[in-house]
């Protein structure tokens, strides 16, 4: 009797286990971007960059510790890991003399980003600062200043990305 009441109530755990008991992250989807895997100190991290019909990825392992990813002119992000400082970030953004500070678009406990504008320039420049968190670790993503100024519609398309940043999980040997 005992082997019968065990025979029925397998398929009941196996049923109870499959229905959503396990928790996993989900991967996100950006339309017109795909998920590449990058390492900064030795943990394997994934983060959508724009897919292949917008340029070729160019990932560089920076000497400091920094990854930056390059998808032509309009996305080029700097990875990180470190507990950043948006404080930090926004008193130097105010204290820039030379790209003043217009408007702060997005200004919260994570994230910055902001408008600045140089007088003898006829386009506005547009960057973002984030702290992003996964799993027990801190990144500082960021746009990479170039001599090419960002749409604020480019900087949108990057802090979407450094929001998918997250620790690739590791599989535990001989699984």
């Amino acid at each position: 009797m005992k082997k019968l009441a065990l025979l029925f109530a397998m398929p009941a755990l196996f049923f109870l286990n499959s229905c959503g008991g396990s928790k996993t992250e989900e991967t996100v989807s950006i339309p017109g971007m795909m998920e590449t895997e990058i390492q900064i100190n030795g943990n394997k991290l994934t983060v959508m960059v724009p897919d292949s019909t917008k340029g070729v990825l160019d990932a560089v392992e920076q000497q400091w510790g920094a990854t930056e990813l390059k998808v032509g002119k309009n996305f080029q992000i700097s990875i990180e890991e470190g507990e950043g400082d948006i404080a930090l970030a926004k008193s130097d953004i105010a204290g820039d003399d030379v790209f003043k500070l217009q408007r702060y678009i997005k200004d919260e406990p994570t994230i910055i980003f902001w408008e600045s504008k140089n007088d003898n320039l006829p386009d506005s420049r547009f960057h973002f600062y984030a702290v992003i968190k996964s799993g027990e670790k801190s990144y500082i993503v960021k746009d990479i200043e170039s001599g090419d100024a960002y749409t604020e519609k480019d900087v949108q398309s990057m802090i979407d990305a450094a929001n998918t940043l997250k620790l690739k999980p590791t599989t535990p040997p001989n699984s």
